[in-house]
């Protein structure tokens, strides 16, 4: 049963992110490109730290959508929001900083403390460009990434920080931006 979990979670990661890279690719979504950079770092420290923590096939959907991350800082180089500011260079420092603790303790337990905790805090440009340029982004990333997520938890083989936490902080942050986008894209509809 995790099995098929761990696959749909994938499947839902595929089925989210491609409608968004091909939105990227015409122009009609502007990823922010600090944002998906952190991202992506981030996502291999816990794709990485569940493996290690014993995550097994839970790991699967998070290393599906890293894929897509990393595509995506890719093309956001390209047809991307390009607004840095000095926090976004310092949630970049913080993010490969946070892969310190697990070389030298061996356990990725806090360097996934401090990914999601940077992921969190990386998204902020994302939020603030959505706020004002609600067009730049796109809800059906978002809302599966909600989904996949409620997957990878019960598809996991471990429950522990490591393996957890990522999905459950996403729920929220990913929560919130399908709320924010829909919302600011319909009173920008009405005005």
């Amino acid at each position: 049963m995790k099995d098929a979990l761990a696959i749909l979670a994938a499947l839902f990661a595929v089925a989210g992110n491609t409608p968004y890279l091909v939105e990227v690719v015409r122009g009609h979504v502007q990823p922010h490109m600090y944002t998906w950079l952190v991202g992506a770092i981030v996502s291999g420290t816990v794709c990485f730290g569940m493996l290690s923590k014993g995550a097994g096939i839970g790991a699967l959907p998070i290393a599906a959508s890293e894929v897509f991350t990393i595509l995506i800082f890719l093309f956001s180089l390209k047809y991307g929001f390009k607004s840095i500011t000095k926090s976004d260079k310092m949630f970049l420092l913080i993010a490969l900083a946070g892969i310190v603790p697990w070389l030298f303790t061996e356990d990725p337990t806090l360097s996934v403390i401090i990914a999601v905790g940077v992921d969190v805090a990386s998204q902020a440009p994302t939020f603030r460009k959505t706020w004002t340029h609600p067009k730049t982004e796109h809800p059906i990333l978002y809302g599966s990434n909600v989904l996949r997520h409620i997957l990878v938890l019960f598809s996991l083989q471990t429950y522990n920080i490591a393996t957890t936490l990522h999905s459950i902080v996403m729920l929220g942050t990913n929560t919130a931006m399908t709320f924010l986008i829909l919302l600011r894209q319909n009173k920008e509809t009405k005005a």
